[in-house]
């Protein structure tokens, strides 16, 4: 299992349908409506050598989303061709599009699907968001 933990900012809104991220960055627009959770403590280059085999491989992994007593589950998909290289990101997408921020496609959620109270919770900078990766 690998945890990834991020931190809430003011403008963090959650909607967009296909893709979820998180990002070391400390300030995002409002228009960066994908993003989930800033200040995270890994992109996707600092992950795991064990996971990034193993989504290289193409293998499945679980995800889950924990801000305080909410949870959000869901799966998505490794590729041999994920590039797992970007220093400051990590995108979970709906889609198939791989680029070097991707940490896996085919997921079964989005940013937009989160449950409204966590989302609420997370426009608190003080909010920790730990994301669990389960491989």
């Amino acid at each position: 299992m690998e945890r990834i933990l991020a931190y809430g900012h003011p403008n963090i809104r959650a909607r967009h349908r296909t893709t979820m991220q998180l990002t070391k960055d400390e300030e995002i627009s409002i228009r960066a409506d994908c993003i989930i959770g800033v200040r995270a403590d890994k992109s996707v280059c600092d992950l795991s050598e064990a996971l990034k085999r193993h989504l290289l491989e193409g293998g499945g992994i679980e995800i889950e989303v924990i801000v305080g007593e909410l949870s959000f589950a869901f799966r998505a998909e490794g590729h041999p061709e994920l590039k797992l290289t970007n220093p400051k990101d990590l995108v979970i997408r709906k889609s198939s599009y791989i680029d070097d921020r991707t940490l896996a496609i085919r997921a079964t959620a989005s940013s937009a699907e989160l449950p409204r109270e966590m989302v609420r919770a997370l426009r608190n900078p003080e909010t920790e968001l730990s994301l669990l990766i389960s491989f």
